[in-house]
């Protein structure tokens, strides 16, 4: 039966759903808050696809590390100290969860959805008139310390036992997997399963898929008001005009839990500001994207171009560019990458944008049980271009009233509640 589908947010997220609840024959409104010419978090990411990506954000040590770096400004990750009962809670929440059990539980899941997303990736680039760069040569994870690269060894047996194909190799085989890129490293691990692609290509594809299939998008259209009538929500009321549905589907990326907040639902999230470089004609250009294991920082080709990015900032739904923070990412590229310098990113403007992550590392998907017709499909942190169809389709798939093959009882979005 179609229904008439609402949603709110045109993130990587938002447009995945509209698409794959469109292709079922729903009529499918989206709303956003910005104008059509966006660039959120969606737009200025790296660009991987990536299975390697198993293990949540809250895991063993994070925290450890997490207080470590905290001292340090230009450091990896950061969280702004500031008087928030938000914040703490989540922090609170973030320690429970960083634990070995939590882990064990959720890379099953982790590895079966981003595997599945990949396939999507690879259904979406098959389409006329689709073409948005995907690159399926993989990821290299390179390791700068001997150290490291012992650690991230004993990674890669985890993920080979668990289905995820993961290769140590030293520095001669690096070499000859990428010789386009000079590299001052002890050794990496390759994932020959990952991916990357051209998020705004892939974005602009999307949404031109989703327009031809007759989804109506709404921009300008900040949401000042949720009406309910009992456990159904009614209506939504923007700047634009009142909206109403049969389904509604919040996709509001880190601004989600304000909206919820007002329906009286709990879901904990706090905004990860990360900021990416993009230089049009870098000194070498690498062929297959990589991270660089000590730093948190992630390079991407895109065409002629390479994209540098990183950081993880709690600093609250703030978009400001710290350029203390920017600098720690310009740093650590010719440590890497000797060939490069600082120089390199003079005159290169930084891309900011703000990753919803939830305290435990998974995203919000699912229907509420506050609200028969309200389902969530938000806090996918890092990733949530990487995990974005199948995010989509699993909405799709729970608005048509049809059995998923996944179990994503782990992802409620009233385990908080």
């Amino acid at each position: 039966m179609s229904k008439h589908i609402l949603i709110i947010g045109a993130g990587v997220v938002g447009l995945s759903t509209a698409y794959y609840c469109a292709r079922r024959g729903h009529r499918v409104t989206v709303l956003d808050r910005n104008g059509a010419e966006r660039d959120g978090c969606s737009f200025g990411n790296a660009g991987m696809i990536v299975p390697s990506h198993f293990v949540p954000l809250a895991a063993p040590g994070m925290v450890a590390l997490g207080l470590k770096w905290m001292w340090n400004p230009e450091s990896p990750f950061y969280i702004k100290p500031r008087l928030d009962a938000d914040l703490f809670d989540w922090a609170i929440k973030f320690w429970r969860a960083a634990n070995e059990e939590h882990v064990r539980c959720s890379a099953p899941l982790i590895r079966d959805l981003s595997f599945a997303s990949r396939a999507l990736f690879e259904e979406l680039a098959a389409l006329p008139q689709t073409d948005f760069g995907l690159v399926t040569k993989g990821l290299v994870m390179l390791c700068k310390t001997q150290h490291t690269l012992d650690e991230e060894a004993k990674f890669a047996a985890r993920a080979n036992e668990l289905g995820v194909p993961a290769q140590v190799l030293d520095t001669k085989e690096l070499a000859a997997l990428d010789p386009a890129v000079t590299m001052d490293v002890s050794g990496g691990i390759y994932f020959p399963k990952d991916c990357h692609l051209t998020p705004n290509r892939f974005m602009a594809a999307l949404q031109a898929e989703c327009e031809r299939l007759g989804v109506q998008f709404v921009w300008n259209a900040e949401v000042r008001r949720l009406a309910a009538l009992g456990d159904q929500l009614a209506a939504v009321k923007t700047e634009q005009g009142e909206f109403d549905f049969d389904e509604l589907v919040l996709c509001g990326g880190s601004w989600s839990p304000l909206l919820a907040r007002e329906l009286g639902l709990k879901i904990p999230i706090q905004a990860g500001k990360g900021y990416s470089l993009t230089l049009p004609k870098p000194p070498q250009l690498p062929q297959l994207c990589s991270i660089f294991t000590e730093a948190r920082v992630a390079v991407t080709p895109m065409g002629s171009s390479l994209r540098i990015g990183g950081t993880m900032e709690i600093a609250g739904l703030n978009e400001d560019i710290n350029p203390v923070r920017v600098q720690g990412i310009i740093k650590a590229v010719p440590k890497y990458f000797p060939k490069f310098t600082p120089q390199d990113f003079d005159g290169i403007k930084p891309w900011r944008g703000l990753r919803p992550c939830s305290p435990d590392g998974l995203p919000y998907l699912g229907r509420t049980a506050k609200f028969t017709n309200l389902t969530l499909a938000t806090g996918h942190a890092m990733m949530g271009l990487s995990l974005g169809p199948i995010t989509g389709r699993l909405v799709s798939e729970i608005l048509s009233g049809e059995n998923s093959a996944t179990d994503i009882t782990m992802l409620s979005p009233d385990r908080y509640a």
